[in-house]
């Protein structure tokens, strides 16, 4: 037994060595084959972008067949439409993605060149396999953007299906007849009596349930709801509570303020109410308080309930019907009344409509009731506009709103009979939903336009210039934030263009639901208008732009942070000269411009590529003879972005002085001040000398010249001209007045006082005010300002004859020079006067 067991166990130590052996030597051997093998080759782009061809091959052709079944269904068109337009985005953007690596492949090969032709030394094989690498890896994309594109087209030619097919759908629903007789009549009233039980059924057995089982959700849900409006009305009048309810005080309110209120107390409220309904219908259908049968019966509801109160808002609003004074029409108390009557009964007979429409879908009731309810309301509402072009509502002549008034003007009565006639005949001859549809749009589709065009007549109102400031807004912000009425003109401006933008943007959308188009409708739209607008071939993106203009402003204000950072810490530490400084700091501008406008450019999608036509261009025409074009223009853009001087600026160039009117790319208007308009080119205003009076500020210096007589005390004249300068409100005190005592002139002594003014536009005036003053002054005071002065000195000879009669007699010139001569017979007088009046003028 030793001798088995020892036998067995030696057996099995060989086996267990032999299988070990075995299994490292297929190891190793497992090893070497997998280091001597090729790696895998990675995934080129190319390959991914057929991949995803494929796969939107495979999603295309669901799409194409779930098109088919639902060609009768509208809102799952839409959906479908969305998903089409999705999918053409994404295969758009695996042709975009593969050109940069296409580029790439294109200038690798252009690097390698063309393979050796024949005789040629031959090349190097590895460039030889590079060449064929890329060729083929190019034909690859080239076949893969070709499907792309092919794709791309499909999938256009199907989006243009769901739109036909949704126009279609549209119009046979609106042309769609059906026959009106008595038994349609009859079918219709059995069919109400029998819907109208099982509805009341229906309602109370759920509000019995909800009674019992969902009462906390139930309150729950009409808490937050009601908190949800609350919240939003509260803001809301805070924010325009002046703007939501009328001022009984006010017996005569401006055409702004009736405006505003009308716009702002609709839109608001009405929003208020909305919020409300909106979110009753959320919490009641979250807390699973709706049943699926009852939910589109409450949803009908609340939608009714917002129709008629916004009509009935839109209605006090405009028509005032108990105040006349806030009313924005001319019209009597009574046709306000009459008029504010006829729409709330039209907005409350569509409103039951679609209301007793929805309990029809929900029970499912006979088409033909659908088809009488709707006749029934086509009819009442064009009696309707019949009876009120027969009234009388336009103010009378006298303009007092409790007189009689007037008869439509003749064209507008002719409408609304029009109008109402042709409901009641489209509705007889059987085009139900045409009729029912036209009469919604009446209403609806009339009240949110008229709103729109209020907020549109409030805006153009509110930026008027000078308007904005009698608001209550402009008086808040004038307290709070110290703004003058300069800056509270430019914001009345804001505010006008934000309530345009309020109006549009509430309305436009509610009038597109309201005239068939859903919401996935309006997104589509949007996201196109913000990404994707076609010019031509032209692709423009409003949110690229809108990026571009940002990253623009950006780095033009790091360009202005860099350049003062290197004016006041670098180069003034380093001492650097003014005019170094100066031109460091300008090309530091001009480099940050250019390279803020090559990014912004960029990032707006635009090709720079094109701007090489341009240059070209202007080469051309440089070497044509527009040298003198291109300086101009050049100067031109210069003077825009430099500024050395702006509109509105007191100018000195060459022969040229005045007040600078238009900087164009190509000339400078300047006008004189004889009113005479120089155009001058901007190559000269670069090229010569031009001086600003106006370019950092319009401070300016002004000087009178005062001469007084040399009899007046110099200090007390200096006195009086700085006291009546001090007088002057427009004459700064820093710098403060100064009076140079100039010279001793011939005949007075010269002053000349000096002072600064914060507009020199307004020195005329002060010149003119202030010598009148001085004038009056230096009389009172006694101080005379003399009149030029001459010094005359007359020669004058003793006559001929008694100078000979007296030559015999006269002693010799010895005698004559010891002899006194008398007074009266001396030979040469002279005289020296002062002249006062008639004298010389130097």
């Amino acid at each position: 037994m030793r001798l088995r067991s020892t036998l067995l166990r030696t057996i099995l130590l060989v086996t267990l060595a032999l299988g070990a052996a075995h299994f490292e030597s297929a190891f190793a051997q497992e090893q070497q084959t997998q280091a001597t093998a090729p790696a895998p080759l990675a995934e080129t782009p190319s390959d991914q972008a057929a991949k995803e061809i494929e796969k939107a091959k495979t999603q295309l052709a669901s799409l194409q067949d779930s098109v088919r079944g639902n060609a009768d269904n509208d809102d799952a068109l839409v959906g479908l439409a969305a998903k089409a337009d999705e999918l053409s985005r994404a295969v758009i953007t695996i042709s975009v993605n593969l050109r940069p690596r296409f580029d790439q492949i294109k200038n690798r090969l252009t690097e390698i060149g063309e393979p050796p032709k024949e005789g040629q030394p031959p090349e190097a094989q590895i460039v030889t396999d590079e060449r064929n690498a890329l060729a083929a890896e190019r034909a690859q994309i080239n076949a893969v953007t070709g499907d792309a594109e092919n794709l791309s087209i499909a999938v256009t030619k199907l989006l243009n299906e769901i739109i036909e097919m949704r126009r279609q759908l549209f119009a046979d629903t609106l042309f769609k007849r059906t026959e009106i007789s008595v038994s349609v009549l009859d079918d219709a009233a059995s069919a109400f009596v029998h819907e109208a039980g099982e509805f009341s059924q229906a309602l109370s057995g759920w509000a019995s349930f909800v009674w019992k089982f969902k009462r906390f959700p139930l309150f729950a849900a009409i808490f937050l709801s009601l908190a949800s409006a609350l919240i939003l009305l509260s803001g809301s009048y805070r924010l325009f509570g002046s703007y939501l309810r009328r001022d009984e005080a006010i017996e005569n309110p401006s055409y702004i303020g009736r405006l505003s209120i009308a716009f702002w107390s609709t839109l608001i409220r009405t929003l208020a109410l909305a919020v409300l309904l909106v979110t009753s219908f959320f919490f009641l259908n979250s807390f699973n308080v709706l049943r699926p049968d009852i939910a589109p019966v409450i949803g009908a509801l609340f939608g009714t309930i917002g129709l008629v109160y916004f009509v009935g808002r839109f209605v006090n609003a405009i028509f005032a019907p108990h105040e006349p004074h806030w009313r924005l029409v001319r019209l009597s108390n009574l046709g306000a009344l009459s008029i504010g009557y006829c729409l709330l009964a039209m907005a409350i007979i569509n409103g039951l409509d679609y209301f007793f429409g929805s309990i029809g879908e929900a029970m499912g009731s006979p088409l033909v009731l659908t088809v009488v309810r709707s006749l029934i309301a086509a009819l009442i509402i064009g009696m309707i506009l019949i009876v009120a072009s027969f009234g009388k509502p336009m103010l009378a002549k006298n303009g007092d709103p409790d007189a009689p008034g007037r008869h439509w003007p003749r064209g507008m009565a002719i409408i609304l009979r029009v109008v109402g006639a042709g409901l009641i005949v489209t509705a007889l001859a059987g085009y139900v939903g045409l009729a029912r549809f036209v009469a919604t749009q009446l209403i609806i589709t009339g009240a949110v336009v008229a709103t729109m065009y209020v907020g549109l007549l409030s805006g153009k109102a509110i930026s008027r210039q000078e308007s904005f400031g009698d608001t209550f807004f402009a008086r808040f912000l004038t307290r709070r934030f110290n703004l003058g009425p300069v800056a509270i003109d430019q914001a009345g401006l804001l505010v006008g263009l934000a309530i345009y933008a309020v109006a549009l943007v509430v309305g436009v959308p509610l009038i597109l639901l309201l005239w068939g188009f859903h919401v996935q409708d309006l997104q589509l739209i949007a996201y196109r208008l913000f990404t994707e607008v076609k010019l031509g071939g032209i692709s423009i993106s409003l949110l690229g732009i809108c990026t571009g203009i940002l990253l623009f402003a950006g780095v033009y204000l790091l360009t202005r942070w860099l350049q003062r950072w290197l004016d006041s810490n670098v180069m003034a530490r380093s001492h650097v000269d003014l005019g170094v400084r100066n031109s460091v700091k300008t090309g530091i501008g001009y480099l940050g411009v250019g390279i803020a406008a090559i990014i912004g450019v960029s990032s707006a999608g635009i090709d720079l590529s094109s701007l090489a036509l341009v240059a070209s261009a202007l080469s051309v025409g440089i070497g044509f003879g527009l040298q003198n074009i291109v300086s101009n223009f050049v100067s031109g853009l210069i003077l825009l972005v430099e500024r050395p001087f702006k509109v509105g600026d007191h100018v000195v160039s060459g022969t040229a002085e005045g007040i600078v009117k238009r900087i164009s790319v190509r000339a400078t208007e300047i006008e004189t001040f004889r009113k005479q308009s120089i155009i001058v080119p901007n190559s000269e205003l670069i090229n010569g000398l031009v001086g600003n009076w106006t370019h950092r500020n319009r401070i300016g210096r002004s000087e009178i010249p005062v001469s007084v007589s040399y009899d007046a005390d110099p200090q007390k004249v200096m006195d009086i001209l700085l006291e009546l300068t001090a007088k002057i409100p427009l004459v700064m005190r820093n710098p403060e007045p100064h009076v140079e005592f100039l010279r001793f002139g011939p005949y007075s002594l010269d002053f000349e006082l000096r002072f600064f003014l914060a507009d020199m536009g307004d020195g005329m005036t002060v010149r003119n005010n202030l010598r009148i003053e001085i004038l009056r002054r230096f009389k009172a005071e006694g101080i005379e300002i003399p009149l030029p002065q001459s010094d005359l000195t007359i020669h004058r000879e003793a006559p001929p004859v008694l100078a000979d009669a007296g030559r015999d007699k006269a002693p010799s010139q010895e005698n004559a020079k010891e002899k006194p001569v008398e007074e009266d017979e001396r030979p040469v007088r002279q005289l020296r006067s002062r002249t006062v009046e008639g004298t010389l003028k130097s």
